[in-house]
């Protein structure tokens, strides 16, 4: 039997519980966000990211504006998209917590495009991009990124964050 649950959100703090118990329900793409450049090198881990057109070739992305790799992602204009496969469970999580800068890049192998964002040599997909816009998306920014190279590979199953937890996608 389904359970299902309705809840009112007047209450700030009840609606930030649901609101993040009903996202922790819809699946989404891992990514791994980089960025190098004169603000120096950051990455992190992502699944607020989408597209939004095709012409010109641009991405959004949703960065935290009290996260430590803010300052280095919106100064530095450039990052790269990421998309990781099931294999990237465990560099994922490295990206997603406390760990080094040092160590996070040291655990795979990198390479550049067009803006010199680090490109990780073996995701699915490398959206190599620079920062057009930002919008204010209450305690985030939303990054408007045009894409100025990609690279793909045809092989590999994609990595879902869903339910709080990772699962092969394909």
């Amino acid at each position: 039997m389904a359970v299902e649950k309705a809840v009112a959100v007047a209450d700030p703090d009840i609606a930030r519980a649901e609101f993040r118990n009903a996202m922790a329900r819809m699946a989404a793409a891992v990514n791994i966000v980089t960025t190098d450049g004169p603000a120096g090198l950051a990455g992190f881990a992502a699944t607020a990211v989408c597209s939004v057109t095709d012409n010109p070739p641009t991405l959004l992305v949703c960065l935290n504006r009290g996260a430590s790799v803010h300052p280095a992602v919106t100064q530095n204009g450039v990052l790269c998209v990421n998309v990781l496969s099931e294999a990237h469970q465990d560099l994922s999580r490295l990206f997603g917590g406390k760990t080094p800068v040092a160590e996070r890049f040291a655990a795979a192998a990198w390479s550049a495009l067009a803006t010199g964002a680090p490109v990780l040599e073996d995701a699915l997909v490398s959206f190599d991009c620079r920062i057009v816009r930002q919008a204010d998306g209450g305690t985030h920014d939303i990054l408007l990124c045009e894409v100025d190279a990609i690279r793909r590979r045809d092989n590999g199953q994609g990595l879902v964050y869903f339910d709080r937890a990772y699962h092969p996608a394909g």
